[in-house]
């Protein structure tokens, strides 16, 4: 039923509920202005159900060029088949290549001090900054002096008094002897003189080690370095009553100078690494920082671990840096770099240009017709960011041969390639917007 019919029903439904009420109220031209009204709001409500239900167009038909197509976002990616791959290229040249190991290594310290007080007392003044350098035989701190000194002076006092007796009982000595040997006195009596003379000697050398203690304790109080190096942090502060028995101590000195690291490579080096000792070559040992940027110092092995750890396989080697700069802490997290040899004059290859197939190792080399050619390679050690290679006969690369080091997704044997020179886009960029510019000028020139 169309609105038309629903809008004449309900009119006439009316008419025969309220038949009185419509009679000389409703006048014939409004009742055809209600049925134009419903015809049209009828047609109006077919037509846009008609376009809604409408099936859509294709996307391709509004799109354009199909993706990857000539005139799609995907050829211009990549090009059509016909068009050169553009690629970054590397070159082929023969170097020296280090045969390193790298490993996770920890500075230590040459030697570690925790400096005490040797003698109870006060502490009456610090003579070190924390984190300076010092010098062994530098005083540090110094305690009250005021107890041994008075200590000392009574020792000092009692060697005084021993050692006036010794004299007076040597005197004595010397006049009994010469009554003796007049026989003006009893032989016995010059014995017992002798025996005075020993037992205060004997009495004199121990007030004089007595002395001689009370002196050092008295040195003691002045704390001075054991060692050169970094002094730490302090572990009291003034005022306070250190102890000989403190387990902290007053504080701590380092020696990195020259600093050890600490690291272990796999045991499968362990040959290479005992031959080269054992003929007195120098093993060189580059410390780089955590994220490997960054070289910090170069030393050399100095010594080799005595066991394998069973559990890793590895073996520990210390190296020896100077650390002239003071750069190295101990306990500093580093990478360690262990040149075990060198390869002279290696053929080499840029990192990146060496790809790896379910058939091995393999690079593109660039022809002189512009296409790509496959060469099969066996990487070797590499150094940095080059990696040396060999290759058999009767396609081994050469010195001078360009392969490819970008753009190897959507290669294949025998495909054209466009070298890009790095830089040169943006370089014809850059002329392409100063040639818009000067146009644009002249435009607006009046």
């Amino acid at each position: 039923m169309t609105r038309t019919d629903r809008l004449s029903h309900l009119v006439a439904g009316s008419r025969s509920v309220h038949p009185q009420a419509w009679q000389g109220k409703v006048s014939p031209w409004l009742l055809g202005l209600v049925v134009a009204a419903g015809a049209a709001g009828s047609w109006w409500w077919a037509q846009h159900r008609t376009g809604a239900d409408a099936p859509a167009a294709p996307a391709a038909a509004t799109s354009g060029a199909q993706p990857g197509g000539p005139g799609g976002s995907g050829g211009r990616r990549f090009g059509g088949s016909d068009r050169p791959q553009p690629i970054s290229v590397g070159t082929v040249r023969r170097q020296d290549v280090r045969v390193s190991v790298q490993a996770i290594g920890t500075i230590v310290a040459a030697n570690t001090a925790v400096v005490k007080a040797k003698v109870d007392g006060e502490l009456q003044a610090l003579r070190f900054k924390e984190g300076q350098l010092v010098k062994a035989g530098a005083v540090l701190a110094e305690i009250d002096p005021r107890p041994f000194q008075i200590a000392l002076a009574q020792a000092q006092g009692q060697l005084a008094r021993d050692q006036a007796q010794l004299k007076n009982a040597q005197i004595d000595l010397e006049r009994f002897r010469d009554l003796l040997s007049k026989d003006g006195i009893a032989k016995q009596q010059v014995d017992t003189q002798a025996a005075l003379v020993q037992q205060l000697q004997g009495t004199v050398q121990s007030d004089q080690a007595q002395v001689d203690n009370a002196k050092l304790q008295l040195s003691y109080t002045r704390v001075v370095a054991p060692i050169s190096g970094r002094v730490g942090l302090k572990q009291v502060d003034l005022g306070n009553i250190v102890h000989a028995s403190d387990a902290n101590g007053l504080l701590t000195i380092t020696q990195v100078q020259p600093a050890f690291v600490v690291f272990a490579v796999p045991d499968t080096h362990l040959p290479r690494i005992n031959a080269q000792l054992k003929a007195g070559t120098l093993l060189p040992v580059q410390a780089w920082d955590r994220e490997q940027q960054h070289r910090l110092a170069e030393g050399q092995v100095s010594s080799l671990d005595n066991a394998i750890d069973t559990a890793t396989g590895t073996i520990k080697l210390k190296a020896q840096f100077a650390n002239a700069d003071g750069g190295l802490y101990p306990n500093q997290f580093v990478n360690v770099r262990l040149q075990l040899d060198t390869l002279p004059d290696a053929l080499t290859v840029p990192a990146a240009a060496l790809l790896r197939g379910a058939q091995g190792t393999f690079v593109y080399v660039v022809n002189r017709d512009k296409t790509v050619s496959v060469r099969r390679v066996v990487a070797g050690p590499g150094d940095g960011e080059r990696v040396s290679v060999q290759g058999g006969a009767p396609d081994a690369l050469q010195p001078g041969d360009t392969v490819v080091t970008d753009g190897v997704d959507r290669l294949r044997d025998g495909a054209k390639v466009e070298v890009i020179v790095p830089g040169a886009a943006d370089a014809a960029n850059r002329a392409a917007s100063g040639a818009q510019s000067g146009r644009h000028g002249k435009h607006s020139a009046p």
